[in-house]
């Protein structure tokens, strides 16, 4: 048997393509925020994570130039040796502060952070309790904590009594951390954080919440999940990315100092990779400045996906209910979320599909989101397509 095998028969990806309909790896040739260009058209961006429209602002670039200017492309090192710079430190004493939390570290990406932290704490005859939606960087974790002979359980969905139940099979003294998105990166609703933090303090365990999709959209200034529910010191530990809000590349996590310290000298994705680049943290720190200085824009984004979200509802679409960035509208088969993608790329407007095995057979969908500088007559123009190509396919 060749080790090449499964690669020289994959063919669904062909397939795809050959029908015309293949909506991966589309190159952006110029980035405006709600309008892009693509193929060489104009196309309004209906699908992006960059809530607060911030990766173009001026501010944000001209950070990253400078940055660029004064420390060079690189680090060339981890932070654990010749890789920290004092950028390094000013953004995560800066973090702290925002989410008035003792300390802050800083991870080379997103994905990368869910696997320094997880399998670091979690380790032999110990559990994680992870909620079956979180995001594949969490899945990833987990089984690095599997590996290391920890014990992984799941629980049902935002499901906080199936939550309960899985607690109850393990003993009160064993050491436990719950394990949850903050704004589920596929449909777009709240983690029910309430009840979680009671069953954590009932069951002697820790909290981690994942708020790539929190910060910038929900809570006091965009400051996430658990400030939208004042419960900013029962949540012992969050982490995010900078790749969303904050207009750059790179993770972090915010906790207890003693903690925080801990990851810095044990967790691996921190000791052997390079540190986040100069212009990837000036301009995540620029990023910082403009959602503490302009909060209007959380305002702004919130209502912008409140529009498309009610417009969409009226019009007969089966759409996700929530109350954050993400807009799913739901079209249930692969065939059919290929065509109707197809069909808004052809009008100009570009979106997210999902199919199975990413989502459950019958739940595929469109996954919008949205922006603070999408305009009412980008929203619109969104709106009228969605009609448009709804009604061709017979899906309102």
């Amino acid at each position: 048997m060749d080790l090449y095998k499964k690669c020289y028969e994959f063919t669904r990806a062909d397939e795809v393509k050959a029908m015309g309909v293949y909506p991966y790896f589309r190159a952006i040739e110029e980035n405006e925020g709600p309008v892009v260009q693509i193929e060489g058209r104009k196309i309004v961006m209906a699908g992006s994570n960059n809530y607060l429209g911030l990766t173009a602002h001026p501010k944000v670039k001209e950070a990253a130039i400078k940055a660029v200017e004064k420390y060079g492309t690189g680090c060339s090192g981890s932070r654990y040796l010749t890789g920290t710079l004092d950028l390094h430190i000013e953004l995560e004493n800066k973090m702290a502060k925002f989410f008035n939390k003792e300390a802050v570290m800083l991870y080379s990406t997103g994905y990368q952070t869910a696997q320094g932290i997880i399998p670091t704490l979690v380790q032999r005859g110990e559990y994680v309790v992870s909620d079956r939606d979180n995001h594949a960087c969490i899945v990833a974790a987990n089984l690095m904590a599997r590996g290391a002979t920890a014990d992984i359980l799941r629980y049902k969905h935002n499901d906080m009594d199936d939550l309960a139940r899985v607690l109850k099979k393990i003993p009160i003294e064993t050491p436990k951390l719950i394990v949850s998105d903050g704004v589920f990166s596929t449909g777009g609703e709240i983690v029910e954080l309430p009840t979680l933090v009671k069953l954590a303090k009932e069951n002697n365990a820790r909290i981690l919440i994942d708020d790539a999709h929190s910060v910038g959209v929900i809570g006091k200034g965009g400051r996430g999940t658990a400030s939208e529910f004042d419960l900013v010191q029962e949540v012992d530990l969050t982490m995010g990315t900078f790749s969303k809000t904050f207009a750059s590349l790179g993770g972090f996590v915010a906790g207890e100092a003693k903690v925080i310290d801990y990851l810095k000298h044990h967790s691996p994705a921190l000791i052997f990779s390079a540190s986040p680049t100069p212009a990837s943290v000036a301009s995540a720190m620029a990023a910082l400045e403009i959602l503490e200085e302009e909060p209007w824009r959380v305002d702004k984004l919130i209502s912008n996906a409140t529009y498309v979200r009610k417009a969409l509802k009226q019009a007969g679409f089966n759409v996700v209910d929530g109350r954050t960035a993400i807009v799913p509208v739901i079209v249930g088969s692969d065939p059919v979320a290929f065509k109707m993608w197809r069909a808004l790329y052809d009008a100009g407007v570009f979106v997210n599909v999902f199919i199975s095995p990413g989502v459950p057979q019958g739940r595929q969908m469109m996954r919008t989101s949205y922006m603070a500088t999408h305009e009412e007559e980008h929203l619109d123009y969104i709106i009228d397509t969605f009609k448009k190509v709804g009604n061709e396919l017979g899906l309102i």
